[in-house]
């Protein structure tokens, strides 16, 4: 942990400096938005949380049935669609208004609800989905208001699934687009919808089929109404009792921008022709930037501070953060702030801007793989040489559609350790494949270098040891030799003092 802190640190200094040239700075402008029928609206870009547009956003109403769009998240997140659904006595009998006039007793799918839930409205969908969902009632609605509290909202309670009159049952606009936020990243909740049309086949109670259109006239000609399309729609839900008025919640698609608007206590249609002009404004007077491309200071401290000139960063930019600002304003105008983030592998921190007092966007600081290539040519089979990039699409051609996907795949999960693939030879494998493969988690290669080390240094020990032993027998021999010598000219010096008369 300490190590992430300091390279935050010093990346954050770095960048700080890097920008302390920039002394001159473009007034910060925000667009002024169109003013509306409706008592409270927000607008809301997806991809970075940022707030374009709002009126009494914070304001507290009954939101109708809008409140489905947060049955149809719980639901698609705890239950799969292929699960049967039975609708219960309650489900059938104690809901009102629209529906799809179920049966006691019917069998549907998890998909079959959810779209008679968000496309006819079905109160009885509702029920039914929240006794199976939760297993019990009363159960669902306290899971709804844990999400609603999960995801951010705080002006909110929820007491139903389905959003008919309660005094206990309420929300706020910023509320109901932090939970379109959150529910457009589900994929089942984005491809419902996005529905226009859907057919409920013959069930155990019905033995005709049951169509389904969406009432959201943005997205589909509901009733004829084609004057209220909008071709940059991607869905929504509408909503109305008469206590709550007429709400909708929208969500809409352009050059990469992806927005989410709600309009609380309108009077029909103005909640669509509102919605409209909020849509209309926002793309005609905001911009998105990918963060990652148009971050140049940052990009070229990270670029300095790399160990190989060959190698992947080793720390860098999450290329999915993007940052909104008014079209007048550039890159540059958004004031970046570097914040620590502690107790992570793999992020230490993040950048975040801001702009006109907001934060307009952000994008994390990532700890990337390092990539050091073994060799920048190798050669073929053929004796012909080729570079990286000619090599990788000569296997791509050698190989099945899927084996460059595979390759890709396997050295991002490794960190972009992984070495460049290698020439195929005949047998399939590759010429030095072998060495890279793993044995109790160690590849051969290292096993082989281990084992060859141990040995010769064994060896070189067994030499020492021979070479020390031979040295000290040698001196111990010559001793014996020395001694040896002195007794045998001790006993020759006596003989011959005895000899002598």
């Amino acid at each position: 942990m300490n190590r992430k802190k300091w390279t935050c640190l010093l990346l954050a200094a770095l960048f700080l400096f890097s920008m302390g040239g920039v002394t001159v700075q473009a007034e910060e402008y925000w667009p002024e938005g169109p003013q509306i029928e409706g008592e409270s609206a927000i607008v809301m870009e997806v991809s970075t949380g940022t707030v374009l547009y709002e009126k009494n956003a914070y304001q507290h109403f009954y939101p109708a049935s809008i409140t489905k769009v947060m049955t149809a998240l719980l639901a698609s997140e705890r239950s799969g669609l292929n699960e049967e659904v039975t609708f219960s006595s309650d489900a059938v009998y104690k809901t009102e208004g629209s529906g799809i006039s179920r049966d006691v007793g019917e069998v549907m799918t998890m998909e079959e609800c959810l779209y008679g839930l968000m496309l006819e409205s079905a109160n009885e969908c509702a029920y039914a989905i929240a006794e199976h969902t939760g297993k019990d009632y009363d159960r669902f609605i306290r899971l709804m208001n844990k999400r609603a509290k999960k995801i951010g909202c705080k002006d909110t309670h929820f007491n139903n699934p389905h959003g008919l009159p309660d005094e206990d049952h309420w929300t706020c606009a910023h509320d109901m687009a932090l939970i379109c936020k959150e529910a457009l990243k589900n994929d089942v909740f984005r491809m419902i919808v996005n529905t226009k049309r859907y057919t409920i086949p013959p069930t155990n109670k019905h033995q005709e089929e049951t169509y389904l259109t969406n009432h959201h006239k943005m997205l589909n000609n509901y009733q004829g109404d084609e004057q209220y399309l909008y071709e940059y729609c991607i869905g929504g839900k509408t909503g109305y009792t008469s206590v709550a008025g007429s709400t909708l919640v929208t969500f809409a698609e352009k050059e990469g921008m992806t927005l989410v608007c709600v309009v609380m206590h309108e009077t029909a249609p103005n909640h669509y022709l509102d919605t409209r002009a909020l849509f209309d404004y926002c793309f005609e007077n905001f911009r998105l930037w990918n963060i990652a491309e148009n971050e140049k200071s940052y990009g070229q401290e990270i670029k300095e501070n790399k160990i190989f000139e060959s190698e992947d960063s080793f720390v860098g930019l999450n290329k999915e953060g993007y940052l909104v600002l008014p079209t007048a304003a550039s890159f540059e105008d958004a004031k970046p702030k570097i914040i620590e983030i502690e107790d992570s592998a793999d992020v230490i921190g993040k950048i975040q801007y801001s702009y006109a007092d907001q934060v307009v966007g952000e994008t994390a600081i990532e700890v990337m793989g390092t990539r050091v290539p073994e060799f920048d040519f190798q050669e073929t089979k053929d004796g012909e040489i080729l570079g990286e990039d000619e090599e990788g699409e000569k296997e791509g051609d050698d190989s099945t559609g899927e084996s460059g996907k595979e390759t890709e795949n396997a050295e991002a999960e490794e960190g972009g350790e992984a070495g460049e693939n290698e020439a195929q030879s005949p047998d399939g494998e590759s010429g030095a494949g072998w060495l890279d493969k793993e044995i109790f988690g160690f590849k051969v290669k290292y096993i082989l270098i281990g084992g060859v080390s141990a040995i010769l240094l064994v060896c070189l020990g067994f030499g020492i040891y021979y070479v020390v032993d031979n040295f000290y027998l040698f001196r111990y021999k010559r001793s014996v030799r020395k001694q040896q010598k002195s007794a045998l000219k001790d006993l020759k010096f006596k003989r011959q003092r005895r000899r002598k008369p």
